[in-house]
């Protein structure tokens, strides 16, 4: 299908050849964790401070082969697919923001992982902002980019939405219990994408954790918006980088491991009054 979960798709053939290990089929890492009525499967690796990786719509772990390489040298690793993506099969009719962030905390918890820096790209940021209103004590530091609030064209330029709508639409013309399982699984993503979440800017202020938001200046969520989320977020860093769409792990992947390590690595420091001349 065209425009079928165009995110998670791009970033797998993105991805594809900066793979060095298996990540995401990598049996020497991999583990199924039975949780919340699903088993979610889950890759870690190296050793240290706890950083959880959360992917897009559609997307699953190999999505960060560019990511998980550098992150390993000093973290221990957290990667995992996402409810009814990749490996973590779920044959329920429904999906949600809200249970995708409800299942990581639960997996952390099997993992005895009391709090982790947290790193979400697009639907990942998303979940990532959840995990952290939901469950703070998980939350150490957040960083996500390509994430939105809405979902409408206040969040999405309108050729974005334009591209996306209409495969949804096919989609929704045949009842669920007469799809076949592809059908079904294509369904569920596309509705979250067309239909979630709904976040408000006050709930954002929930989110006491320092948090970097990112976005890329021609990203498929607007930088207005961006710049939004960041500036309800209590204690949050603003980067927009230039030239770039959403695939801001892959597109910039040095500059971005960097500046991500460097904000999990210091202190968050408040710019306010003369500090704002620095």
């Amino acid at each position: 299908m065209k425009h079928l979960l165009l995110a998670g798709c791009l970033l797998a053939a993105v991805t594809s050849f900066a793979q060095t290990l298996p990540y995401g089929s990598n049996k020497a890492a991999g583990n199924y964790y039975t949780l919340r009525g699903f088993k979610m499967y889950c890759e870690t690796y190296g050793e240290g401070q706890p950083v959880l990786i959360i992917h897009g719509n559609g997307g699953s772990i190999s999505n960060f082969n560019m990511n998980i390489p550098y992150f390993s040298k000093k973290y221990k690793v957290i990667v995992a697919d996402s409810r009814a993506q990749g490996r973590s099969a779920d044959p329920g009719d429904s999906l949600s923001y809200e249970m995708m962030a409800d299942d990581l905390a639960a997996l952390l918890d099997q993992l005895h992982v009391d709090s982790a820096f947290v790193i979400g790209w697009s639907d990942g940021g998303i979940d990532g902002l959840l995990l952290a209103m939901r469950h703070p004590e998980k939350v150490k530091k957040l960083a996500v980019t390509g994430a939105n609030l809405q979902p409408d064209t206040t969040a999405v330029p309108q050729e974005i939405w334009d591209m996306v709508r209409p495969e949804y639409a096919k989609l929704k013309t045949k009842k669920f219990a007469d799809m076949t399982p592809q059908e079904r699984q294509s369904f569920k993503l596309m509705r979250l994408l067309c239909d979630q979440p709904h976040i408000s800017t006050a709930d954002l202020h929930a989110i006491q954790c320092p948090s970097l938001v990112i976005g890329g200046d021609h990203d498929v969520i607007k930088p207005l918006h961006t710049l939004t989320i960041a500036e309800n977020i209590p204690h949050s860093y603003l980067w927009i980088l230039p030239n770039s769409g959403h695939s801001t792990p892959v597109a910039y992947s040095e500059l971005f491991n960097k500046t991500v390590d460097d904000f999990f690595s210091k202190p968050y420091r408040e710019i306010s009054g003369e500090k704002r001349f620095f």
